[in-house]
């Protein structure tokens, strides 16, 4: 208990170059205020440019991978149609290397073996 006793005895007696000085004293009002500059709102704004800076850099990469993304897709999807095509064509060589393939598509062309006799017929109904 005695310590205790002297600790806040020891705070009670005034120190020799605080006691003489006057406390600083809280302006009220708002006149004070806006002639000072609020460094905490400006560090914030501050923060808050770069941040936006930060973002306005990564737009431009953005966009491009966003196109190049879409045109890769659109060249994917040609590719993939020229593949069809090219095995729908392969499909149509093969087929007309047989003989009987290549005399069915002769004669649609209106074509005859030599030696034959070609007829037309005039005034038939058309459907089916």
């Amino acid at each position: 208990m005695a310590s205790a006793r002297r600790a806040s005895a020891a705070r009670a007696t005034p120190r020799p170059g605080i006691a003489g000085r006057p406390r600083p004293r809280a302006i009220r009002g708002g006149a004070a205020r806006a002639t000072g500059i609020r460094w905490d709102r400006v560090g914030r704004v501050a923060l808050l440019v770069v941040l936006v800076g930060i973002l306005a850099l990564y737009v431009g990469p953005a966009h491009s991978w966003w196109v190049t993304w879409h045109e890769a897709r659109q060249h994917r999807a040609e590719v993939s149609r020229l593949e069809a095509q090219n095995a729908r064509l392969r499909a149509h060589v093969n087929a007309l290397r047989d003989p009987k393939s290549l005399e069915v598509e002769a004669r649609k062309l209106g074509m005859i073996r030599p030696g034959e006799r070609s007829y037309v017929i005039r005034g038939l109904p058309k459907g089916g």
